[in-house]
């Protein structure tokens, strides 16, 4: 059975690391992402090509991992005292968040690397829902359920985004929402 590296927290690796997504970030401030490489990035982070190429293997991943790490949720979604209006709090800020052309750039980042990077942020905005189901019963409220608000909010809000075939405006997302709680019960 092969073993798989395992990387430490801290130490040289996070280093490296923490300047390769830096310098990405550097590069993409200064020109566009389809005029980044491979050696600028090293250059810029003061590492070898050859060390961006083992640990991430193309420059698609490096990408995607550099944007899984901005995408990944730095706080608990807002606590607006009600599962209602928490579950809305989120939604607007989801639809508004990956919209935007950063958060455009992000997901097809991600999206384009064919890796399990997808996963990995369907886990954070599911981490969020949960979240926000859990207070509900911390409240005595009704929970719902995360994999209906994935299907039915979360879904085509994404699909719209990534297709580009309709505005998501906050009232489109209100309507997702509306229609959601018109479902039967499964």
């Amino acid at each position: 059975m092969a073993l798989k590296e395992q990387i430490r927290v801290g130490g040289r690796s996070a280093r490296i690391q923490s300047a390769v997504h830096d310098a990405v970030h550097e590069l993409g401030a200064l020109t566009t992402r389809n005029q980044v490489t491979v050696p600028q990035i090293a250059a810029v982070a003061g590492v070898t090509p050859s060390t961006i190429y083992r640990r991430w293997g193309d420059l698609q991943t490096l990408l995607a991992d550099v944007a899984v790490a901005r995408l990944r949720p730095i706080a608990d979604p807002e606590d607006t005292g009600a599962v209602e209006s928490d579950l809305r709090a989120f939604i607007d800020q989801f639809a508004e968040e990956m919209s935007s052309p950063v958060g455009r750039a992000l997901m097809r980042d991600v999206f384009s690397s064919g890796q399990s990077f997808p996963s990995q942020c369907a886990g954070f905005t599911c981490d969020h829902l949960a979240t926000i189901t859990a207070r509900a019963q911390a409240r005595g409220e009704t929970p719902f359920d995360v994999d209906e608000v994935i299907d039915h909010v979360v879904a085509p809000i994404i699909y719209h985004i990534l297709y580009g075939d309709r505005e998501v405006t906050p009232d489109y997302c209100q309507s997702l929402l509306a229609r959601l709680r018109s479902l039967p019960a499964m």
